[in-house]
């Protein structure tokens, strides 16, 4: 045990910033016009245990090990992720999940325009994105097929085609693990986002109580918020309570859906539904092009596509218009934690409420009942 603490005390030495960092940001900033990735990195990983495995996720949320076999997930990203396919291979193979290849005809990667080549260039650090939104998706659909639409950047136009080119791939489900604070700009791109018959799902965001991010805020998209998700001695076996870092908020350009009863705002609130996305209690994740292989990443940027994993596995894609299913209960309720960062709040568009509340919606997956 002395030797052990010894250790650990000099990986505290040697690495004092990891020790007491908090989560970093995979990417910057964003000028305008252009989407930030809502991934957040744990760096304080290499000193506690792994992340969440599929198993853990499917045991937390009562989801099925079968299911969405006629189901295609698209995920959409920017720029070209060199090792998504090779990494999730892994990642597939370490959890016993069924592989997903080119080769078996389970995944595909395509530029903005639906070709497989010429792919665009690398955006910064966007491949770890890719690689928690293709691990999360598979972990909670399985035998889903994954096609990777790869954006030529991260500008709005460019992303905007490529949710476009992957409903016309036959995608039954588009996630969105991006996004920038709506303005008066935000509208002009809505359309990408409306594909009736074709579930849209999108990342809330991860700067807590705040604008409303778009693609979120847009009223044809299921916005996912956040929870920290951990193990519990009580009849469930996990608890959950609002993650500090999921965005909510009201929106100031986008009007009330008539689904929409929450009586402090105006607008269009957000978010609709949630699932885990604290990178202290996140899962695990394999990428090679950024990384060096397993790590533990979370945000908002987890529970989207997991989201998505998880209305493929109900199978009614084609419901969807809207995020209104989602109102009508059947989740588990979140009670407990805000989201207020720098905005004041003391309301539910910043707490974990009963009922409705903006970090978390109406909850998170309870089986697939609300699904």
């Amino acid at each position: 045990m002395k030797r052990i603490l010894a250790v650990l005390l000099l990986l505290g030495a040697l690495i004092p910033s990891v020790a007491s960092a908090s989560p970093r940001d995979i990417c910057g900033p964003a000028a305008p016009g252009f989407a930030r990735c809502y991934a957040k990195l744990d760096s304080r990983a290499a000193l506690r245990a792994t992340g969440y495995s599929p198993a853990d996720l499917r045991s937390a949320y009562r989801l099925p090990d079968t299911g969405g076999a006629g189901e295609t997930i698209a995920i959409v990203d920017a720029g070209d992720a060199p090792t998504a396919e090779a990494d999730l291979a892994v990642y597939r193979q370490t959890y016993g999940l069924p592989a997903c290849t080119t080769a078996n005809g389970c995944f595909r990667k395509v530029n903005q325009h639906g070709e497989a080549a010429p792919l665009p260039p690398r955006q910064g650090d966007w491949p770890v994105e890719a690689a928690l939104d293709l691990d999360m998706a598979s972990a909670a659909c399985a035998q889903c097929k994954i096609l990777l639409v790869e954006g030529d950047d991260a500008s709005f136009e460019a992303l905007g085609t490529a949710v476009d080119t992957a409903v016309k791939l036959g995608a039954t489900i588009v996630s969105n693990s991006y996004g920038a604070p709506e303005s008066h700009w935000s509208g002009d791109f809505a359309a990408h986002y409306r594909h009736p018959g074709v579930a849209i799902v999108a990342s809330s965001g991860d700067g807590g109580f705040a604008a409303p991010s778009a693609p979120a805020v847009y009223s044809s998209v299921v916005a996912v918020g956040g929870t920290s998700l951990s193990k519990a001695d009580n009849a469930r076996g996990w608890t959950e309570s609002v993650w500090k870092g999921a965005s909510s908020g009201c929106s100031a350009w986008v009007p009330k859906p008539a689904w929409q009863k929450d009586p402090n705002c105006p607008g269009r609130t957000v978010a609709d539904v949630a699932a885990v996305a604290d990178p202290a209690t996140g899962p695990a994740v394999y990428e090679t092009t950024v990384l060096h292989g397993w790590t533990v990443v979370g945000g908002t940027s987890a529970s989207a596509p997991f989201i998505a994993g998880v209305i493929a596995l109900a199978g009614h894609h084609d419901q969807y218009p809207d995020a209104s299913r989602l109102y009508a209960g059947k989740l588990y309720d979140v009670v407990g934690g805000d989201n207020v960062v720098f905005e004041e709040c003391g309301d539910y568009l910043c707490t974990g409420v009963p009922g409705y509340d903006g970090p978390t919606g109406n909850g998170t997956p309870n089986g697939l009942a609300a699904f």
